[in-house]
This record gives C-alpha cells, structure tokens and sequence, in this order.
C-alpha cells in the first residue's frame, strides 16, 4: 500500500513521524512524508524516504490553510495513496479533509494533543473543539498518544473508538552512559559532582520557561542546561526578557545549549530532567529522561501524568506555579540517593510501557487495521479492537 504521512513542520516529522515511518517501510509498503519544507527533511530523505512539501503553516489564517488545503488535494490526486494518515491539530485537519474530498478509502489521524485542552481564550477552544468533532466524522481509524485524551475523544463523541498508541524511545539510544555522562562534563567544564536540572524543548512560553527560571533562583548550586530552539513557525511571545533576568540572576549556573543532536548524551551527562509545561499530549523528551535513569520533574496535566509516578519515578506539581516547581527540584538536588532511586524506577517503567520497537510495532498494526498489543498506554476505548 501507499500511505501517506501528513503533518506540519520538519520538526514534527523528523523527531515524532521517523519511526512509524521506517515500521511501516519494514512491511513492505511505500511512505511518504508530507510537511512544510525545512532543514530537517535532509535527514529524513537521506534514509531513503520520498517527502513532498506543502505550505503548511501553523495559524488559523484563512487564506493561508486554503492554499495548503488546495496544495494538499493536488498531491492526494496525484499520489492516490491507500492511507492518509494525519497528525497535529491543523495539518490533521486539512489532511483528513483533503482525503476524504480525495475520495481516500482510509482517514487515519492521530492527536498529539488536542488544543481545546489548551489554556486559552474560550472562543478559541471552543472552535478547536468543534472543528475536531467535525473531522471525527470522516476519520475511520482514529488514535491518540495520550490515554485520557482518548478518553476525551470518547468523552466527547469526537470519535467512537479512539485508540490511545502513546509514544516510544529506542532503550539503545537512551540509557545510563558514564563515558558519554564524563565527555560532555569535560567539554561543558562541569565538575563530576555538580547537579545538573536539564530541560529540553522548544523555547516557547507555554513549556513553563518563566517558572522554570525564576524557580531555579531557589535552586542553589544546581546548573540549568536548556537544550532546544524556537521554531521560525512557533508564536506567542518571545523569552528574551526571561533569559536576560535569568542570566543576571543565575549567572554561569544557565548553558544555553541550543539545538543539539547529542541529547542521549546530554541526558546521560545530566542529573535531573524538568520539563514544567502548560499543556502536553505524551511528552517524547519525558520518555528519553526516563529511559536515560533522570528523576523527571514535570507539571500534573494531561501527558506526564500518565507518566512520572509522582514520589516514585519523579515528582509532579502545578502548572504555571514557581513555588511548588522550586521546592520539587531543591529536594532532588540536595537527595543524591532519592535521584537515583527515582531514577532507576523510572528506566524499568519506561523500558516496560515506552520501547519503541512496541510502540512502533502496534501503531503500525492499528494503522493497518491489524489490532495491536493492549495495554494501559495502548488501548481501544469502547471497543475490544482498534477501528476498521
């Protein structure tokens, strides 16, 4: 079969679509990617992939989704592939809508968060929440990476039977590494015995940027590493005034890393991971802490709380407050054998319900309309098998 994967930016294709992409691949069927153009595409096609662009772009401006509704119509007609399957609030529903105006025999869409769950003004949400039930209705197989948004799905008759697939990390990637955690000490200059608190993300307010800064003022003797970048297609306003505070007050215990393509390494080199975000679907980088041995600090939303077991693997607390955040990350950074037993709880957590190769292996089988292994991150709501 021919299946095409639609989502928004290079990003998202890169770091969240790669994966599924080579499971599919591996069982014989033709994949391509589809996205707006970008830097990371390379990537992607240097193993072999086909990727068409389209002008995707992540607003509800009018004029600008026509135009990628229209662009996304003419690859379908041209492509005729068996399976549209779309990913991402925007791009999921002009991809599932251009499919089905295609004629497609299969619709598949998978929410990576939906953003009526959003903070936000109610209008906004409110038209998010219509537009996803509207395009519930021509999505024949419909999945999420979140358990309690497929419970949403359900809940609010967005979809009969949604399937909540969660997210995976390659264990043989992500693990404990003493002689990557010593290279990267080394060449940052950081003492073996310094705590390091890392977070990695897009430098966006809404991934609790603010909190994170101004709590890590209560942090004494711990470094901060930030390691990500914003997207040229990321809104909402800039951080830079929360760095320049950040930087005056914390000094040389904030490395702004950037964008890095070493983060097994990094996480290895660091002690903690933080990531106290606003809203989230089923955090990737959460899944790579845990799998690297990190105690993972996050907020109580949708997402991490499915996966920090909070006073076993890590610690949860609420979002878009600074106290709570402060007090999480002292306790750890002053308790050595507590990080290591969050740690290592959260490997064997991560190992048993985030392995890739699972992951991979049943959302490719439910894409197909195969089944697929159930357990408490992969199960079909209302319904004992995945939708056909």
């Amino acid at each position: 079969m021919k299946i095409l994967e639609v989502t928004n930016v290079d990003f998202s294709l890169r770091h969240f679509l790669l994966p599924l992409m080579r499971g599919l691949r591996a069982e014989g069927h033709e994949v391509v990617g589809v996205c707006a153009d970008g830097p990371l595409l390379a990537e992607v096609r240097d193993e072999g992939f086909r990727v068409e662009t389209v002008p995707m772009v992540r607003s509800f401006s009018p004029l600008a989704q026509i135009k990628a509704l229209t662009a996304l119509m003419n690859l379908i007609q041209r492509e005729q592939p068996d399976i549209v399957h779309a990913h991402m609030p925007i791009s999921g529903l002009l991809g599932r809508l251009a499919a089905k105006l295609c004629g497609v025999q299969c619709v598949a869409y998978t929410c990576h968060g939906f953003l009526f769950n959003q903070p936000g003004a109610m209008p906004r949400r409110g038209l998010s929440l219509a537009l996803e039930w509207m395009a519930g209705r021509i999505t024949d197989r419909y999945f999420t990476v979140s358990t309690q948004e497929a419970e949403d799905a359900q809940r609010l008759r967005i979809h009969p039977t949604p399937l909540a697939l969660g997210n995976g990390r390659d264990p043989a990637s992500f693990h404990p590494d003493p002689e990557s955690r010593q290279r990267i000490r080394n060449e940052l200059g950081v003492s073996a015995s310094a705590v390091v608190i890392i977070v990695v993300s897009r430098l966006v307010r809404h991934k609790g940027y603010p909190e994170l800064l101004e709590a890590m003022e209560q942090v004494p003797g711990a470094e901060l590493w930030v390691v990500g970048e914003r997207l040229a297609s990321d809104h909402g306003p800039s951080l830079d005034e929360n760095f320049a505070r950040a930087e005056a007050e914390l000094g040389g215990r904030l490395r702004q890393l950037g964008y890095r393509r070493d983060i097994p390494a990094l996480l290895a080199a660091a002690d903690i991971f933080v990531l106290p975000s606003h809203f989230e679907g089923l955090p990737m980088s959460v899944i790579e802490a845990m799998l690297s041995g990190l105690p993972v600090v996050a907020t109580d939303i949708r997402g991490p709380r499915e996966q920090v077991v909070t006073g076993r693997t890590g610690l949860l607390v609420p979002a878009g407050e600074v106290a709570p955040l402060a007090r999480a990350l002292l306790r750890l950074a002053r308790d050595g054998d507590l990080r290591y037993r969050m740690g290592e709880a959260g490997r064997q957590r991560a190992r048993g319900r985030y392995d890739e190769a699972t992951v991979t292996a049943n959302a490719v089988a439910a894409l197909l309309g195969h089944g697929g292994e159930e357990n408490e991150e992969n199960k079909v709501l209302g319904n004992e098998s995945p939708p056909v």
